[in-house]
């Protein structure tokens, strides 16, 4: 993949009319949502010329009038992060924010995203392919046991994941991952700590640990609960931290990812690092991870709305 260009500019005139793109029909509508106020706010004080839009119709009607330049994507979910507005909008000649439309619909496919890593040696949870209504196999208990996640192929924010500690809560855990996707795999729980590597171009932001009472960093923990807690630094040495931000960058590219976006991973108690999803439109609320990383090294909530516009140049 080529590297993303270092393109930057002062002026807010280079961007043109921008469309911040939120909202849309997906499960995480309300984390785009409340993110979008944010970003409008911050476009607003860099005197971006900034129309916000819910869901993809009304931008599209909007371009088609003349008045879009170029795009700021903040939905969330399937049509805002699978690829399909980054695919219309490449077709319009219109730039966007973040991947285009290959690493979109790579990242946002977990199935086919653990493929491309395992095929690159970088470590990734086993799993189980549930892909039939009512298919339950047990070749994955009798191989990991429990606990076990089950999720979604093709969601964010921990929706319809669950942690299955019990043999008869795995029925419930795999209906309720199939309401939100056909799709859905199983996972053995990776017993270590919870890492987190915002990315801007080819800058890896300062790795977040979290830790949370709750029984795994579900949707509650991420956006509601106070009691999550959030350490940036996070613990590791230097040298180990560098090493593992390395390798979150070499994760990101391998899925043909660029611009922006949020690299999960967990370490394991012998240190080894596995690597369990690429999101390339990280939220941006007040419990959003990327703003509190930007800011550890002086980047202000408005500078890195702005670093963000500047992917799409």
């Amino acid at each position: 993949m080529n590297p993303v260009p270092d393109l930057r500019t002062n002026d807010p005139v280079t961007f043109g009319n921008v469309g911040l793109l939120v909202g849309g029909e997906s499960a995480e509508r309300e984390v785009s949502l409340n993110g979008g106020r944010a970003v409008f706010d911050a476009l607003q004080r860099k005197r971006v010329n900034t129309e916000m839009f819910d869901g993809s119709e009304a931008l599209f009607e909007a371009i088609g009038a003349g008045r879009i330049d170029r795009v700021f994507n903040l939905m969330h979910g399937p049509g805002g992060e699978d690829g399909a507005i980054q695919g219309a909008l490449q077709l319009m000649h219109i730039p966007i924010t973040g991947s285009g439309l290959l690493g979109s619909a790579v990242s946002m496919d977990k199935v086919r995203s653990k493929w491309i890593w395992e095929r690159q040696g970088i470590n990734t949870p086993p799993f189980f392919l549930l892909r039939e209504e009512g298919e339950l196999a047990d070749e994955f208990l009798e191989e990991w046991g429990l606990p076990l996640f089950v999720k979604p192929a093709g969601l964010g924010s921990s929706i319809g994941i669950s942690k299955v500690e019990h043999l008869d809560e795995l029925p419930a855990a795999v209906a309720l991952a199939r309401e939100y996707d056909d799709k859905v795999i199983v996972e053995p729980a990776i017993n270590g700590d919870e890492y987190f590597a915002g990315i801007i171009g080819d800058l890896v932001l300062p790795l977040i640990r979290i830790e949370t009472p709750r029984s795994f960093y579900d949707y509650t923990a991420k956006y509601e609960s106070d009691d999550t807690g959030y350490f940036c630094p996070c613990g590791l040495s230097p040298d180990v931290e560098n090493s593992m931000q390395a390798l979150s960058l070499e994760a990101f590219k391998a899925l043909e990812c660029s611009g922006w976006g949020r690299v999960d991973f967990i370490m394991d108690e012998a240190g080894k690092a596995w690597f369990l999803e690429v999101n390339t439109t990280p939220g941006m609320t007040n419990h959003s991870l990327v703003p509190q990383a930007a800011e550890q090294i002086g980047i202000d909530f408005d500078e890195l709305v702005w670093r963000i516009l500047e992917t799409s140049l």
